[in-house]
């Protein structure tokens, strides 16, 4: 996955277990692997002279199936990654598929998801709703090459301080060396325990991305190999080994399906509501389009940021909702279009401030956006260098009635939802200029099968044939009508 916890010299394991499996009649595969590990409990890692983890024990359910000698090497994570890259015949695991690392190698999976958090020592004073606030911090702890870490520098992070380990880092960050630290919940877990604490003894402040964890190999490994590891993985997930697997090493019950399919909060066409069900008009469509289907799979809640990311560099992921615009058409395939809606710069009330053009957007003090909304990608072509963006359309919200900017650009939509959760009525804000109308979708990745997105579009449009379509506008939209 990324840099090891501890340096190991290189260990060849060839383990006998597969092979047993089968009839001696049966032929090798037709290609010869080399299988590189790290050290990173709980997804691979050495008990004893034992290779085990949640990769290791898929790899050999795979090897059984496909009649693959299970032969796997541990090294340090830059070294193994050095050696996937240059070796024609290496397969690397557990690898995060990342935009840098996307283009370097070619994926099966994904057979993992790995949350994000910033953690601070219990009790924390330090309060982060967004990555700028995370800016701010005088010191994060980061390991090298950690995808975490490339994200960090990606985003313009001058404040980090680099550990050799996770359990350096934690160790640090309880005595006061750093002040945050990233990690999923799992591997602090285990780098607590090695110093004798508990996850008790961190508080996890924001989680600020999502990655999903796959086999990685060579670019010259054939596209045919990679496809029968692809539908291996798939057929273990789809009987419950994965699941298994995830229970016994991961201690969660929800493990990455077939297809990823992520939303975000943005009532009423998407959101969690007190009851702790994700619900909303565009979550109704998309249940009722996989009920008559015949496919579930769960629904993940997440920022809107996290998920545009992963949509453009995961393969058979589902994003909704977005508006499909001239820019991002050729990026994703399209279900839909599911409704629509207009955006516009909205003001407080009594604030004096009339807008009649875009010019006259463009010269306010401060506009507010949301990150990867298209409204901001919009604007900053069209040259505003005014803006001010959070990913998180509350916290816009209240910057504008705090009056810390003159407007906030959002979806008329959402936009009244958002001001009643953030406490405020929707005759404090005025809706000053139309920016756009615009119709949304449901967004499927490119490499997401084209008979799959197909079986959807079919679907939606039955639903409208039939008067579902209606019933359901009807149950979140009444107001309207």
């Amino acid at each position: 996955m990324k840099k090891s916890m501890l340096m190991f010299l290189s260990v060849i394991f060839l383990l006998s277990n597969c092979e047993k499996k089968l009839p001696v009649e049966t032929e090798n595969y037709r290609f010869n692997l080399q299988f590189i590990t790290e050290n990173y409990k709980p997804f691979n890692y050495l008990e004893g002279s034992q290779l085990k983890g949640l990769a290791p024990d898929l790899l050999r359910e795979i090897c059984a199936s496909l009649n693959i000698p299970f032969k796997v090497s541990v090294l340090p994570w830059e070294e193994g990654y050095q050696l996937a890259l240059n070796s024609s015949n290496a397969v690397l695991f557990s690898t995060v598929l990342n935009a840098g690392r996307k283009p370097l190698f070619k994926w099966a999976g994904p057979i993992a998801s790995m949350d994000w958090v910033f953690y601070a020592a219990s009790p924390s004073s330090i309060t982060l709703n967004s990555l700028e606030d995370a800016k701010s911090v005088p010191r994060i702890g980061v390991l090298k090459d950690y995808a975490s870490e490339q994200y960090l520098v990606r985003e313009g992070f001058t404040n980090l301080v680099y550990v050799d380990n996770n359990v350096e880092a934690f160790d640090k960050l309880l005595k006061g060396g750093i002040d945050l630290f990233p990690s999923d919940k799992i591997t602090a877990r285990a780098a607590l325990q090695t110093l004798d604490k508990t996850i008790w003894s961190v508080t996890p402040l924001m989680t600020f991305m999502t990655d999903l964890v796959y086999f990685a190999f060579n670019q010259q490994v054939p596209d045919e190999v990679v496809a029968d590891f692809q539908t291996e993985i798939d057929r273990l997930k789809d009987k419950g080994i994965l699941l298994q697997l995830y229970q016994e090493y991961m201690h969660q019950q929800n493990p990455p399906s077939t297809l990823q399919i992520y939303t975000e909060q943005y009532p009423p066409l998407t959101f969690r509501n007190g009851f702790g069900e994700i619900t909303g008009f565009g979550t109704d469509l998309v249940l009722e389009i996989m009920n008559r289907n015949g496919a579930y799979h769960p629904i993940t809640l997440s920022s809107w940021s996290n998920g545009y990311a992963m949509i453009q560099n995961n393969p058979n992921f589902c994003l909704f909702t977005m508006d499909r615009t001239p820019s991002r058409d050729t990026l994703f395939q399209w279900v839909g279009p599911l409704g629509s809606n207009k955006t516009y710069f909205y003001t407080r009330a009594g604030s004096g401030i009339t807008l009649t053009s875009l010019d006259d957007a463009r010269h306010l003090p401060s506009v507010g956006t949301v990150s990867s909304w298209f409204s901001d990608q919009y604007l900053r072509q069209q040259g505003f260098s005014n803006l001010v963006s959070d990913p998180d359309p509350s916290v816009m919200v209240l910057k504008l009635m705090l009056g810390q900017i003159s407007a906030f650009v959002c979806s008329s939509v959402t936009f009244p939802d958002i001001v009643k959760s953030a406490g405020y009525k929707f005759n404090q804000v005025t809706a000053s200029f139309e920016l756009m109308s615009s119709e949304y979708y449901i967004a499927f990745s490119k490499g997401t099968s084209a008979a799959l997105v197909s079986q959807w579009q079919n679907a939606l449009n039955q639903i409208k044939q039939d008067g579902s379509y209606d019933a359901i506008h009807t149950k979140w939209f009444s107001y309207l009508d």
